[in-house]
């Protein structure tokens, strides 16, 4: 089965934590990873903007990445949110069995 990483950017802990519990008890996901402590720098509506955000990184399979987007998209505060799929080329089989298992 092939995998996919999601990438997105939250306002804060607090909502990307929110938003990961919902895809975990849609089991959209297997897993999610917050990092705290990021900058942005973007360009919006013509002004150069500075935002302290988190990333999130979201496990799952090619299968669910349509489905995670659209469950991220209508959880997020921003109007238009940092969503980004990745496919994963390897890794671990018993991480991705297990990715699998849990997503189905």
């Amino acid at each position: 089965m092939d995998h996919r990483l999601v990438y997105t950017t939250f306002p804060d802990r607090a909502a990307a934590e929110q938003a990961a519990r919902a895809l975990l008890d849609q089991r959209l996901i297997a897993c999610a990873n917050i990092l705290p402590g990021m900058v942005s720098l973007y360009r919006w509506e013509g002004k150069t903007e500075r935002a302290d955000e988190v990333v999130m990184l979201l496990k799952t399979t090619a299968a669910r990445a349509d489905d995670v987007v659209a469950a991220v998209a209508a959880l997020h505060p921003y109007e238009v949110p940092a969503l980004l799929v990745l496919p994963v080329a390897g890794g671990g089989a018993p991480f991705l069995a297990w990715i699998s298992a849990e997503t189905a």
